[in-house]
């Protein structure tokens, strides 16, 4: 039976150039383009590139593009056992050589060059890096990427959901989400944002009355409900039903202000909630370890500045110190 698979005498004979066998114990600890191999081996990239091609087809390294270069690696735990057992018998003769000891402190000279392109950029962008990023990759980027460190087995309510852009945000990064409103308006642009978002479910309902089964949700989020609510702190206690022993409430809206044609443009009901009022609605419904703060307010925003305020559920052992 024919194999496409190398031999080990495919091996051997990779491993039988002095060349080949001194890129595998550097790219066996750091991963580098062709162009810092040839000042690592003070080589011409032709050569560095034949054999590194013959590593390559023998599968003892591995590359991926980076940009117009390629960054090459060698991956060890890829290696078929006896390649592993042919390497280290290799590694101990070479490693002892003169070459391997000048080949690391010229690659301690390669990532030191790295480092400082890398610094020289910072000293010249620190004052634009906010902006920069900004423009590259959105205002939000930052605030997203932190939803990758909720727990994924949650199921969470999004109370209020309005067209469904919090609950489209959560959906990658938690097992459920449950998206309640009562506006037949909202949930149709709800609907239609999630088309083809599986974990999300999309019910009709008040959220001082939710359509939800008691302890359903490990999470629940108001996020700028409460100005619509004739009394939020029902809003708080509904959402403790809704949520398990330990679970959390999120709560994301304005702090007061004097903005009355909000009561008119935004059809609000409220201005604003001072912290005092929050914790009393979060302690009444049976919430603990109550946290209140403000948020930085966004340049771009024109309304008043927002506070995030959240709690667990009562029912779970608390921590003691």
């Amino acid at each position: 039976m024919t194999t496409n698979l190398p031999t080990i005498f495919d091996r051997m004979s990779a491993l039988s150039d002095t060349t080949r066998s001194r890129l595998l114990l550097i790219l066996e600890e750091h991963e580098l383009t062709v162009s810092e191999l040839c000042a690592v081996l003070q080589l011409p990239q032709s050569t560095v590139s034949r054999h590194l091609k013959v590593l390559a087809d023998e599968g003892w390294v591995v590359s991926h593009a980076d940009g117009t270069s390629r960054r090459y690696r060698m991956l060890p735990d890829r290696l078929d056992a006896p390649a592993r057992r042919l390497w280290n018998l290799v590694r101990e003769q070479v490693s002892a050589s003169t070459f391997a000891e000048q080949d690391a402190q010229r690659v301690q000279g390669v990532l030191a060059r790295r480092r400082t392109r890398s610094q020289e950029f910072f000293s010249s962008a620190a004052g634009e890096w906010d902006r920069l990023r900004a423009e590259l990759f959105g205002r939000r980027m930052d605030l997203l990427a932190l939803l990758a460190l909720v727990d994924p087995d949650w199921t969470v309510g999004d109370l209020g959901c309005g067209t469904g852009q919090m609950s489209e945000s959560l959906a990658p990064f938690v097992r459920r989400v449950v998206a309640v409103d009562e506006s037949v308006a909202m949930l149709a642009a709800a609907r239609k944002r999630l088309e083809g978002t599986d974990n999300v479910e999309v019910r009709r309902g008040a959220v001082e009355s939710l359509p939800l089964d008691d302890g359903e949700l490990d999470a629940a989020i108001l996020f700028l409900v409460f100005p619509y609510l004739a009394e939020p702190a029902t809003a708080v206690r509904e959402a403790a039903r809704a949520l398990r022993p330990g679970g959390r409430l999120l709560v994301v809206d304005m702090m007061p202000h004097d903005r009355e044609e909000f009561r008119h443009q935004m059809g609000h009901l409220w201005q604003g909630f001072p912290r005092e009022q929050v914790a009393k609605w979060f302690e009444d419904a049976g919430f603990w370890a109550f946290r209140h703060h403000p948020l930085p307010a966004d340049p771009d925003a024109t309304g008043p500045v927002l506070f995030a305020a959240s709690g667990r559920r009562s029912g779970a052992a608390r921590p003691t110190f």
